[in-house]
């Protein structure tokens, strides 16, 4: 790339990007996810030296995805009925054991392998609990938990601490996009036979006239209008998250407004859907996905590796564990439960579009893919809520005041 500060060549190489992995998933029949596929281009690019680290920036789609994410969310909540999302209760419970189950894991892990280094906070070093924080916020959430552990790490002086969260926010799709790939296609396979043999209710699939129906005037129902009503959405659940000083998360009240707006009819099903700007839209929000991957820094990683290598296999063990025992109590299928756990190590986009490739990767017909996305979807957008942005919140931020205390 001999001009990366150009802004429509490094939009080009970010399209290449997305397109070979596209184009890997759908040979793979999503074996490999076209996020898992993305992540290594990326991370390769930018640790060899090849893609500058604004590369992603320099294309635009990462300003873009600031402001559009907010109408994705809402537009998935269109996507759920409120029955649909009534349901979830029980994913909601077994994404609350995950997050107890990384914290579990990891302090099992600190107390087998004791301190990598030893003193106190007060010296700048860091202890094995502090780790322990650190790794449960970060594996079970998102930016606002890495945020929490940061602040609370550089108040005490423990830069490696702070930087620990940043690289498991980086690398943890590596992990959760392949393995949540190889447990939703083995899950969508299920559900395939279970409609083929008639214990899986058809999904009805909306009619364009069906679809088309609002209470929004014919003017607010073209790209613009839509987009426009949307917008205004959004800004009332930016508002309710500052009113709030963030309890109440922008995304989850832009999440229960989709689903209140489509309910009383005022939003059509799929709000987004059919606009002229959809698709950039989703392209520029998982973007987002792999900004991480720009930031990591070989000598941090290597400084690092031991905590990062028990972080992840202790952290994994520990969403696969809790998440399937208590998954199976509540009537889910193991793998169902290890996919809505494992939604803790990426949350949304991933969550919609690993959903996504699993039902078009094991549905022979639309009617067979609309039925099993019917019953993965509602189920990893609530788990991706749940774990990521509502439970892991909460715990890290009544946790991360332990950071410097052991």
């Amino acid at each position: 790339m001999n001009d990366p500060t150009n802004p429509v060549v490094a939009f080009v190489v970010v399209m290449l990007v997305w397109t070979i992995s596209d184009f890997v998933a759908k040979k793979t029949q999503s074996l490999l996810s076209s996020l898992f596929v993305a992540s290594i281009i990326f991370l390769v690019g930018f640790l060899s030296g090849i893609f500058p680290e604004d590369l992603l920036a320099q294309s635009s789609l990462l300003a873009l995805a600031g402001v559009v994410v907010g109408f994705i969310i809402v537009h998935l909540g269109t996507m759920i009925s409120l029955d649909d999302f009534k349901k979830q209760w029980k994913t909601l419970l077994v994404g609350i054991a995950t997050v107890l189950g990384i914290g579990v894991a990891l302090l099992i892990a600190s107390l087998i392998f004791g301190n990598d280094v030893s003193g106190s906070a007060a010296d700048g070093y860091a202890q094995s609990i502090d780790f322990v924080v650190a790794g449960t916020g970060a594996l079970s959430g998102g930016t606002i938990s890495v945020l929490i552990v940061q602040e609370a790490a550089l108040g005490v002086g423990l830069t490696s601490i702070a930087v620990f969260p940043v690289l498991i926010a980086a690398l943890q799709g590596l992990i959760g996009f392949p393995l949540t790939s190889l447990i939703l296609r083995k899950e969508a396979a299920r559900l395939r036979d279970e409609y083929r043999a008639g214990n899986l209710a058809p999904v009805v699939v909306d009619t364009e006239e069906d679809a088309a129906t609002s209470l929004l005037p014919d003017a607010l129902r073209t790209t613009a209008g839509t987009l426009f009503v949307t917008g205004l959405v959004v800004l009332a659940s930016l508002g309710i998250n500052n009113l709030t000083n963030g309890v109440l998360n922008t995304f989850v009240v832009a999440l229960v407004f989709g689903i209140a707006l489509r309910t009383l009819g005022v939003f059509k099903p799929s709000v987004l859907g059919g606009i002229d700007s959809f698709g950039l839209m989703m392209i520029a929000i998982m973007i987002l996905v792999f900004g991480p991957l720009a930031t990591v820094e070989p000598s941090d990683v290597k400084a690092l590796a031991w905590p990062l290598l028990l972080a992840f296999v202790f952290g994994v063990a520990g969403i696969a564990g809790f998440s399937a025992l208590v998954g199976k109590l509540l009537g889910y299928s193991v793998p169902m439960s290890v996919a809505i756990g494992l939604t803790s190590l990426y949350g949304f986009p991933g969550t919609m579009i690993l959903s996504q490739e699993a039902a078009k990767g094991a549905g022979e017909t639309p009617e067979e893919v609309a039925a099993i996305e019917g019953q993965i979807l509602p189920k990893m957008i609530v788990a991706g809520f749940s774990t990521v942005t509502i439970t892991s919140v909460i715990l890290t931020s009544i946790i991360a005041g332990r950071i410097g205390t052991g």
